[in-house]
């Protein structure tokens, strides 16, 4: 018992922070602090946006980047992961809004985090890693187009319309329009995206989405145009508060709850394991990440934030400019809060059609048109699952369309690896001998699994005028159950027959499961399995020679 509890006490320990996070913090701190610095430029107008668009309010947005920036800074496993909101989570939380109102988002915020937590702890931070290229870009370009689609109301001025779907939402919009708000609004998200497409031309390093919304912000309150605005935002951070609960609510929030901490999951391991590819940045533990961002989305909704994940785009800005140990992240949330502390009255004036813009710039940088032509241009099986991903999940769920994506992607793979499997019928070694005519020789290869037994049983048991079948299965590189289950129910038929049925070469690594489904019982004699093709041959000829002597 003793053995047992510290053997779990030691791998609960692997999760938790430890002094080699920090280990090159005196060589790295210069270059952390600055690109610090840039991604809390970069995250500013990124948070506030995503807490207006989700339907939580702006300030929302700037306390999950704050709290969950360093919770999962600090308990995380990626060294220059960061977190906050994202515009995939958005997805997910606007509709749960709509459904419950923007008062459940504390709770849903404990009960995500709590199962991403529980997911970390149960190790399942590699099943990531099962998820097909074509799926994630195609729940990438719906993730980008949905984005894109939420911020039209508040590029025309206008209010969302009723519908939870963001296509129908945003068409419903244009009907509540009205001039000159929606020529107001149409002409700042102009500017913003023209400056920030502009920007980076001038010098890669401007922080375009800041200086577009400084520009614009300084043109409304001089103009004083009639355009709406953030508002008033708190000098501070709120008092961390429990989220009020009743069993009731729980239930209800249970389903949603699955959803945003399966999407935080798969969008925090992504972002992580794309930042490990991009530079030399120290290990990655996923079990450890998914712990981290779970317990930042419980600081979050403590104090009133929204589901956190880490974010792709300032996880890379985080790298690119130098960022190396987890002091990064920390610097962009205390930059941020800094921001908070000092500046809350003038962001309160940022007009709301300018995050709109930043949104749809920033949609419209997730799309790859390389990418897109190289999925489409791969394999058609690839470019449907592409497709369908997408697809689903403009128009129906962000995680039903990766379920379905992964499930399609799975049908192709089961059907190529079906196809790579065969049943070939070969001629006997060495000279021919009289009764050869009346002895089959088959050689299993590939795959003999559930999607390709069925076709070898119909191959195999089809044949006639024929005493002794041999089957070889040194070539045979995966047997399932119902593969094994498939060659037992074939040498039984056969025997019926009086075919007499000889097994040659099951690998070590089949022999366990072709003893246990059956195959070895099922044979007539033990003497009738071989490791040596000769052999098999040998015997299958004696057999014929005798029977051919016995009288008729």
């Amino acid at each position: 018992m003793n053995a047992t509890l510290a053997r779990g006490l030691k791998s609960a320990a692997v999760l938790l922070p430890n002094a080699a996070d920090y280990r090159d913090l005196r060589r790295t701190w210069r270059g952390d602090v600055l690109a610090g610095i840039t991604v809390g430029i970069v995250a500013l107008p990124l948070a506030l946006a995503f807490g207006v668009s989700s339907g939580a309010g702006a300030e929302a947005g700037l306390v999950t980047a704050i709290i969950a920036g360093v919770v999962a800074a600090v308990f995380g496993g990626s060294n220059v992961q960061v977190s906050g909101p994202t515009g995939a989570m958005v997805v997910v939380l606007a509709p749960i809004v709509v459904a419950h109102g923007a008062g459940v988002l504390a709770l849903l915020c404990v009960l995500a985090g709590v199962i991403v937590v529980i997911a970390g702890l149960l190790r399942l931070g590699r099943t990531v890693t099962y998820i097909p290229w074509p799926v994630i870009e195609g729940f990438t370009l719906g993730i980008a187009i949905i984005i894109f689609l939420q911020q039209v109301p508040a590029a025309l001025g206008t209010v969302p319309g009723e519908s939870t779907n963001a296509a129908v939402a945003a068409m419903q919009s244009f009907a509540t329009a009205q001039w000159p708000a929606m020529a107001w609004s149409l002409a700042i998200v102009a500017v913003v995206a023209a400056i920030m497409l502009v920007a980076p031309r001038i010098h890669p390093k401007l922080p375009g989405s800041i200086i577009a919304i400084i520009v614009v912000s300084v043109i409304v309150a001089l103009a004083n145009l009639p355009v709406a605005v953030i508002g008033e935002l708190p000098p501070g951070l709120p008092a961390p508060t429990m989220p009020s609960a009743d069993w009731a609510t729980v239930v209800s929030l249970f389903g949603p709850a699955l959803t945003v901490a399966a999407l935080a999951a798969i969008e925090s391991l992504l972002s992580a394991r794309v930042a490990a590819s991009m530079a030399d940045t120290g290990p990655f533990d996923a079990d450890r990440e998914l712990v981290g961002q779970g317990l930042a989305s419980i600081a979050a909704g403590f104090f009133g934030g929204i589901p956190a994940t880490g974010a792709i785009a300032r996880t890379a800005v985080n790298v690119r400019s130098g960022g190396r140990t987890r002091l990064a992240s920390v610097v962009h949330a205390v930059l941020l809060l800094a921001i908070v502390l000092v500046g809350s009255t003038v962001v309160a004036e940022i007009p709301l059609a300018a995050l709109a813009g930043v949104l749809m710039v920033t949609s419209t940088r997730m799309i790859s048109l390389a990418t897109v032509r190289t999925v489409l241009g791969s394999t058609r099986s690839d470019a449907t699952v592409f497709v369908t991903t997408a697809i689903i999940t403009v128009s129906f769920d962000l995680i039903y369309a990766v379920l379905i994506g992964i499930a399609v992607a799975a049908f192709f793979a089961l059907r190529a690896l079906s196809r790579s499997s065969g049943v070939h019928r070969e001629e006997l070694p060495g000279p021919a001998e009289p009764g050869d005519e009346r002895i089959a020789l088959f050689r299993l290869e590939g795959a003999l699994f559930f999607g390709a037994a069925e076709r070898m049983l119909e191959r195999v048991g089809d044949i006639r005028g024929i005493e002794v079948v041999i089957i070889r299965m040194s070539q045979l590189q995966l047997l399932d159950a119902t593969g094994a289950q498939v060659i037992t129910e074939l040498i039984h038929a056969l025997e019926r027959r009086g075919v007499t049925v000889l097994v040659k070469g099951i690998q070590t690594r089949h022999l366990g499961v072709a003893t246990r489904v059956g195959v070895i019982a099922s044979l007539r004699h033990q003497n009738h399995l071989f490791d040596e093709l000769d052999a098999a041959v040998a015997h299958a000829r004696s057999h014929v020679a005798r029977a051919a002597a016995e009288p008729q």
